[in-house]
Parts: C-alpha cells; sequence; structure tokens
C-alpha cells in the first residue's frame, strides 16, 4: 500500500520529505500507481531537479529562524510610518512629520528611534485585503497567523475558541519541516497570547497538526506592562529535579531503552509513534541546559537591558533575541496589550493622541529600533528573518465607523484596505520600501500586498516550498499557504 508522507496516522509527523500537489502532479497519477516508495523518492528527485530554479530564487532557504513582533491590535499606519500631508484635518495625523534615514520617506514623531535605523529594513507601505468578514482582530488575526480565513464569526465579531480543527500557526509548519538542530526549545511564544475579548489563542497553536507542534508559550503572571515580571520567568519544567542530576537521568534513558530492546511490541510502537524521537529530544532540551540559560534575562548588562526599554515588550524582544542565539527556529513577540482595551493598546478607537504620544507609540520605537540594531551588530540578522505587523490599519478618516464600533472624534477604526508591515534580515532588502499608498493612505497606489503573501515570504526564506501539502482533519489535503513569495523583498 503507498503511503504519501505528511497524510494523518504514522507519517503525519514525518513528513520531512516536503511533498507537494505539484510534485504529484508533475511525477503524474498514473506512473504512482505501483511504485515503492523508493521509485515514488526517485521520481520526485528528478522533477525537483527540473525545477529547481521554480523553488529557488531570491531569499530562499536564507533563513534559520524568524521573529514575528506581532502588533496585535491594529496600529496605526497614518500615525506611525505612512503620515500624509495636504490633505483634510478629518485624515492628517495629529503628529509632525520627520525625515527619516531613506531620503523622501517620513515617519512621524512618534518614531524618532526607527526613523534612524531604517535603512536597515524593508517597509511594505501596500499591505492590503478585502475584509470578508475579517473586519474583527480575531479572524484577521487567525489570517496573518494560519494563511487561511475561518467560516466561523457570529455576528458579534468573535470566533469559536481553538480547536484542533484549526489550521496551524506558521510556527508550527516551520518547526514540523524544518526542525532545528539544537538542543532547544524550537517554537516560542511570549509575553501572552493572542487574544480578543474572551477569544484566546486562536491561530495560535498547532491545530491539525497535533500537541507536538504547539509552541511553548512564556506567560508570565502579572499585569501586562509590569515589566518585573519579566524579571523572574518560571521555567521550572525546563528544570532538572534537585535528585535528579543529569548523568542519574541518562543512566534512566539507558535502562528504558534496554527494556525496550528485549520487547519487539515496545520496539514496533516505538518505531511507529517516534516516541525515541521525542523522548530523546525532550531529555537533551533538559540536560543541555540552553533553554534555561536562553531565558536568564537577568544575566544582561543592565545597560542592555535599557536600551530596549524597561517594559514587557522590550524585554520580550530581548529575550527573543537570546532565544535565536541559542538555537530557537521560530520566536513570535505578541504585543503585551490585547484588542479591546485601552493602556497601551493599539486598538484606538479613542483618545488616539495622548495614548499614541506616550503609552505604545515610545514603547513600540525603542524597543523594536534596539532589537534591529542589536541584532545586526551580533550578524544573527543574517539568518534570521523579522517581521513586524499587525492584522490590519486604522480608518484615514477619524471617527467613522468601518466596523461596527463607536469611534471618538480622535480615534480610527479597523482598515484592512491598507496598512504597513516591516520585514529585515536572512536577504531582506535594506532600506527599501515596498509599494506605496495613496493620497490619504486608503488604498495601495502601487504594489498590493496580501497578508498570505508574507506568509509565503516568510515560508520561501526557510526554503520550504508554500504549496507544500499537510492534511487537514479530514484528511483533506492543503497547501501551507494559498499565496506566492514576495520575491521582491530580497537583495
Amino acid at each position: 500500500m503507498l503511503r504519501i508522507p505528511g497524510q494523518p496516522g504514522r507519517d503525519l509527523c514525518d513528513n520531512h520529505l516536503g511533498i507537494t500537489r505539484r510534485d504529484l502532479l508533475r511525477v503524474g497519477g498514473s506512473a504512482i500507481l505501483g511504485c515503492t516508495l523508493g521509485s515514488l523518492l526517485s521520481l520526485k528527485a528528478r522533477a525537483d531537479a527540473a525545477d529547481a530554479a521554480s523553488k529557488g530564487g531570491p531569499g530562499w532557504g536564507k533563513a534559520k529562524s524568524v521573529v514575528m513582533v506581532y502588533l496585535q491590535g491594529g496600529p496605526s499606519h497614518l500615525d506611525l510610518w505612512d503620515p500624509k500631508e495636504n490633505v483634510p484635518d478629518k485624515i492628517r495625523s495629529p503628529f509632525t512629520n520627520i525625515k527619516t534615514k531613506i531620503p523622501g520617506i517620513n515617519f512621524t514623531e512618534i518614531l524618532p528611534k526607527l526613523a534612524t535605523v531604517n535603512d536597515k529594513f524593508t517597509m511594505i507601505r501596500s499591505m492590503s485585503y478585502t475584509p470578508n468578514g475579517l473586519f474583527n482582530h480575531t479572524a484577521a488575526i487567525y489570517q496573518i497567523m494560519t494563511g487561511y480565513t475561518t467560516d466561523k464569526v457570529s455576528p458579534s465579531g468573535q470566533l469559536e475558541p481553538p480547536s484542533p480543527k484549526d489550521y496551524p500557526n506558521f510556527g508550527s509548519n516551520i518547526i514540523r519541516l524544518k526542525p532545528p538542530t539544537e538542543p532547544m526549545l524550537p517554537f516560542v511564544v511570549l509575553p501572552r497570547p493572542l487574544q480578543e475579548s474572551n477569544v484566546v489563542g486562536k491561530g495560535g497553536n498547532a491545530g491539525f497538526l497535533g500537541k507536538g507542534f504547539d509552541p511553548y508559550t512564556l506567560f508570565p503572571d502579572g499585569d501586562d506592562m509590569d515589566m518585573t515580571k519579566m524579571n523572574h520567568v518560571k521555567v521550572d519544567d525546563l528544570n532538572l529535579r534537585p535528585d535528579v542530576y543529569a548523568q542519574r537521568l541518562k543512566r534512566r534513558a539507558s535502562l528504558r531503552q534496554a527494556i525496550e530492546d528485549t520487547m519487539p511490541d515496545i520496539d514496533k510502537a516505538v518505531e511507529n509513534y517516534h516516541l525515541d524521537e521525542y523522548y530523546g529530544k525532550a531529555l537533551d532540551l533538559i540536560t543541555s541546559g540552553k533553554a534555561r540559560d536562553a531565558f536568564a534575562i537577568d544575566r544582561e548588562d543592565d545597560k542592555m537591558r535599557a536600551r530596549y526599554g524597561m517594559n514587557t515588550f522590550g524585554q520580550s524582544l530581548l529575550l527573543a533575541r537570546r532565544l535565536v542565539e541559542a538555537g530557537t527556529r521560530v520566536v513570535e513577540v505578541i504585543w503585551p496589550k490585547v484588542a479591546n482595551s485601552d493602556n497601551h493598546s493599539w486598538d484606538m478607537h479613542a483618545g488616539l493622541t495622548t495614548r499614541m504620544k506616550t503609552q505604545a507609540g515610545p514603547m513600540f520605537d525603542q524597543g523594536f529600533s534596539a532589537f534591529i540594531e542589536d541584532m545586526e551588530q551580533r550578524g544573527l540578522l543574517d539568518e534570521t528573518l523579522v517581521v513586524a505587523l499587525g492584522e490590519f490599519g486604522r480608518s484615514p478618516e477619524k471617527g467613522l465607523s468601518t466596523s461596527g464600533n463607536t469611534n471618538s472624534a480622535d480615534g480610527r477604526d479597523h482598515w484592512p484596505y491598507c496598512y504597513t508591515a516591516c520585514m529585515a534580515g536572512a536577504g531582506i532588502k535594506k532600506g527599501y520600501v515596498h509599494g506605496e499608498s495613496d493620497a490619504t493612505g486608503s488604498s495601495p497606489k502601487s504594489d498590493p500586498v496580501h497578508p498570505t503573501e508574507v506568509l509565503a515570504t516568510i515560508y520561501h526564506a526557510f526554503g520550504i516550498d508554500p504549496d507544500t501539502i499537510v492534511y487537514n482533519h479530514l484528511n483533506q489535503p492543503r497547501e501551507l499557504v494559498k499565496a506566492k513569495p514576495n520575491t521582491a523583498f530580497f537583495a
């Protein structure tokens, strides 16, 4: 019986072959009949060689890690890095425009530090999609994190809770297809889950891939903006018990192996379900101590910690850098304030002028600029892809209701038709601006980019074909994402 790797069952967790629907079509359905797995792989290898160029190109395979800086809540592009001039008062930002390192490209006064380092990253000023039910945060978050939309949006705009039937987070797909080579946590999310109101974690786990590909979540106790909670990160599950030292734990593993060697039935189970692989990785993770050391943020110099900002967001970015250095494949830093909240949230339906200038703006400007500079100075940007974006932008016209929310004259509503994202590292162009918004920041004037294109580009940077097939909970083949990478972002 022919089994295509990646189907549910024994092979679901072992599809490192990356066979895509296109591969099977190239080989030909009739040719598969009667083939052994070996001959199928041989055919696939020849097919791959024949069109290697289509899977290559600029940026292919440049990334060994990715840091997603997720600006949950939807920051206003008009009040940060795509300000407009000569527009009516109801559209104009209350903030002064400032020059940046790129001639002709202005930010607002909210981002003075990022204005001095924007020659190190690419800006996409033409992010855009048609809502189709995606005007609420959770549905839009699900799209950017999984590459798929959901059909379960209630009249209130909320979604059902996370489900094993969900599409997997992009990080889960990456660590399945590109598992880390270091004894290190492969996928970490901090400092809080994706959330809108009472819907927590939607789009943030492995979904139908299974819990084996879920992220390690670091959600310290305390208030969202309480930096002190980052000083006492609890990683008890990564610690050895005081009475079990590393050598003793390894002897236990040897004893376990000896017992299994004499029990063929157990050996068969281990082979089928990869227990040896998972047990060995867990053992290496605990005994190596690399993860515990990475989380020891108090070992950082006080000046470095202050450089990032003594707040939850800044210290989370510093932890992200430490995790990448230690070998973590995927890190997602979620903005520490949820949508539908006031203090420091990007979801500014009211009080935008004060909140942007005194809360969210300075925290983002300091933390993200320090992160970009630090990563470059350490050489980590060579093989680390950095992506910063939210689920949408904010409405050009202040006070306008676009999603059913009430907005004050000093507030902007949800706006998925046009907004800005940022990418850096792993071969991404430096000092490049992709696309342009129109005169009011309402829609792309050129080169629109859909959020799923960003996901496809992330996969491409890891040397993963976005067309690679996964099988959902109904055993239906699905691409990682139905989009093509945008190689114009790469040098």
